[in-house]
């Protein structure tokens, strides 16, 4: 068994760790197939060579090129550590900064066993959500940290560590890009051979940026997606004997079944892969598991009648429990489904994030390695099918909406009847998420926040939220109506955290906050610190998919409706603005959520240790990490963000944004474009 200081050593070359391949005990990622030509294949190998001497070059090339053609990628899993991977406390790190022990940890954290979906491939979630590239990277990594000073930065490119270069104290300890390529070349097809060849990765959101807290990141979020969904469509967000229906329990769409509960309804989660399932069960995230059809529609029937909580596990495709669904009404004339939606990781629909009804869970992991195109015929068609029951169902009263997963912007690149006649490139016929339900939210300036406690101790976690419900409890008696019920439905989440159990990996917390919220939790938590109810430092973070972390036409910024909504600057400046403002690590990404090519996005972290200068950074940082987006939104025509942005400029006397004059009178639109 490795320790924390011999992973700090570098890759261990002298002697060679045993090639132990695949460990049978973890879930492993799907074959990739990247299609190389016999001179990419030589580039791939060549490439991944690099970072050895090529004494060992006779050694490992061998068993480089067999991952290749076996996994479709050289992941390098002789260099797979023999240590437990998890988030240790911060101060077992072999480090001469804090930052850079933090850092530490939240990679170990990301590549956990119980929080990592693929951990030998280092996936955290999603389907291809890499951490990194391959294994030689992550010794690297840990190296270079272990040896880095206050003036210094690491850089990385797509998972490879470019080096350490002097920076000042004042600049972030780690800047990382993730998949920035040329938007010409970014195209899937490309993707795959890039990754293959070692030349880029995907790093979906918090994978990519180290700040994945596990399914709890997402819990939060989607339990309020529910809640409002409820408020909206239902005229209630008294969910009782109501039923959600969707499908996915992986590493984000896992956090579905414990939302359903805490929002108080019958969730209905189908999952074709039985480990997530058993995963979700053991840990006490899923109530029931079912493989039987007639079962679930039984069990579904007993919990409306009853008006229980329910969440149930259907063992299976979605496609058969949606049809089902369908096919109980036209007998019966009851309607067994309220609210749907569907987090299969459509964003990787060829590569093992959707499995078409026509196949077995097995059956597909085998058809997309032998034969790619027929497996994407059978995608077409299953989603096909999958539309026509979701419309039959919302045609007599069932409430749809999409995601964020690119669902129906796939289902549309099917062929399926998901059109809205006259509707723009990003509106369909049913709304996303943020269309409907978080947008406005967003506009408002809430969004994901959290934070990390590096002592690993759940004594320092408790006195955290406490902090957090002290601080929303007070700013909620000074705000608006519309506002006051988001901070609301927040202090009753955060009170009733740690009774749901919800902390699987780190010692980590989330709760939706706007501007004001954000900045006065991290300076109680850093002043909690100082005075030593706290222990040890704090991350605090956020899921990139927030207010002014991403843009992405088809989820974050779908309800942007000036035309800007396929353009990038608000993430972009969001990342470069954190750097200088005093993030501790910052990340940007194409690619998360949605797919490859249909997003730019960022994240950063940063560590509260009691200072003063913490407490500074965190104040620059956080305003500006909201007001940027609340100010892009205002602009846009968003009226929640214009009077965010101007409540904070009242509040802020160096904030001066450029507000919009709108167009009282349509028609003279018209006459001067017709004259």
């Amino acid at each position: 068994m490795s320790s924390l200081k011999e992973i700090c050593a570098g890759l261990p070359l002298d002697p060679l760790p045993q090639n132990h391949g695949r460990d049978p005990s973890v879930p492993h990622a799907p074959v990739r197939t990247p299609n190389l030509t016999a001179e990419e294949e030589r580039l791939a190998l060549g490439n991944a060579l690099r970072y050895f001497p090529p004494a060992l070059h006779p050694t490992l090339a061998a068993e480089f090129a067999q991952e290749l053609r076996q996994y479709g990628h050289i992941y390098m899993y002789r260099f797979s550590p023999a240590l437990r991977m998890r988030a240790y406390p911060i101060d077992q790190y072999p480090c001469k900064t804090k930052q850079a022990a933090a850092i530490m940890l939240m990679i170990m954290n990301n590549l956990d066993p119980a929080v990592a979906q693929f951990p030998q491939e280092l996936v955290t979630y999603g389907g291809n959500g890499q951490v990194f590239s391959n294994w030689a990277q992550f010794w690297l990594v840990f190296h270079y940290l272990s040896t880095m000073t206050e003036e210094q930065t690491l850089v990385m490119y797509s998972g490879h560590p470019l080096g350490l270069f002097p920076s000042l104290p004042s600049s972030p300890r780690c800047v990382i890009t993730n998949g920035m390529v040329i938007p010409n070349y970014s195209s899937r097809e490309k993707y795959d051979k890039m990754f293959a060849m070692g030349n880029t990765m995907y790093g979906q959101m918090t994978a990519g940026s180290y700040c994945y807290i596990g399914p709890q990141g997402i819990v939060h979020g989607t339990m309020l997606t529910v809640l409002n969904a409820g408020r909206r469509y239902l005229g209630s967000g008294d969910l009782r004997g109501r039923v959600y229906v969707t499908s996915g329990l992986g590493g984000m769409s896992g956090a579905q079944a414990k939302a359903a509960v805490i929002a108080g309804c019958i969730g209905v989660i189908a999952e074709v892969d039985e480990a997530p399932l058993k995963k979700r069960h053991e840990q006490g995230w899923l109530m029931e598991v079912t493989s039987e059809l007639n079962h679930c529609i039984q069990r579904i029937r007993e919990a409306k009648k009853a008006k229980t909580t329910l969440s149930l596990g259907y063992h299976g495709n979605i496609v058969d429990l949606w049809e089902r669904l369908y096919q109980e009404y036209k007998q019966t004339g009851e309607l067994l489904v309220d609210l749907g939606s569907d987090q299969t990781s459509l964003h990787n629909p060829f590569s093992g994030g959707y499995c078409p009804v026509q196949l077995t869970f097995k059956q597909a992991n085998q058809l997309m390695n032998t034969d790619p195109q027929r497996f994407k015929t059978l995608v077409h068609e299953s989603l096909r099918r999958q539309v026509e029951a979701i419309n039959k169902l919302s045609c007599v009263g069932m409430f749809f909406w999409d995601y964020g997963n690119a669902f129906l912007l796939e289902a549309q690149r099917a062929g399926a009847d998901v059109e809205k006649k006259g509707g723009g490139a990003t509106v369909f016929r049913y709304p996303s998420y943020i269309q409907h339900i978080m947008g406005d939210i967003f506009s408002l300036g809430f969004g994901p926040f959290r934070w990390v406690c590096t002592s690993g101790d759940p004594a320092d976690l408790s006195e955290t939220d406490a902090i957090a419900a002290a601080v929303l409890e007070e700013i909620s008696t000074t705000v608006t109506e519309n506002v006051r019920q988001q901070y609301n439905d927040n202090i009753h989440w955060i009170r009733e955290a740690g009774k749901h159990k919800m902390v699987v990996g780190s010692q980590a917390r989330i709760l939706y906050s706007d501007q004001k919220g954000r900045v006065s939790i991290a300076l109680a938590i850093n002043q909690a610190i100082a005075k030593g109810r706290v222990s040890a430092p704090v991350v605090i973070s956020r899921d990139h998919h927030d207010v002014s972390g991403t843009d992405s036409p088809f989820r974050e910024t779908s309800n942007v409706y000036d035309g800007s909504a396929f353009c990038a600057d608000m993430a972009v400046q969001n990342c470069i603005g954190d750097a200088f403002r005093g993030a501790t690590w910052v990340a940007l990404h194409n690619g998360g959520g949605v797919g490859w090519g249909e997003v730019i996005n960022g994240g950063f972290g940063l560590v509260l240790d009691g200072s003063e200068e913490a407490g500074q950074r965190a104040r620059l940082m956080l305003n500006w990490d909201v007001s940027n987006g609340v100010a892009r939104r205002c602009w846009s025509g968003n009226s929640n963000a214009y009077e965010t942005i101007q409540r904070t400029m009242e509040d802020q006397g160096q904030l001066r944004v450029t507000m919009p004059y709108t167009v009282q009178d349509e028609h003279i639109l018209d006459r001067a474009l017709q004259g």
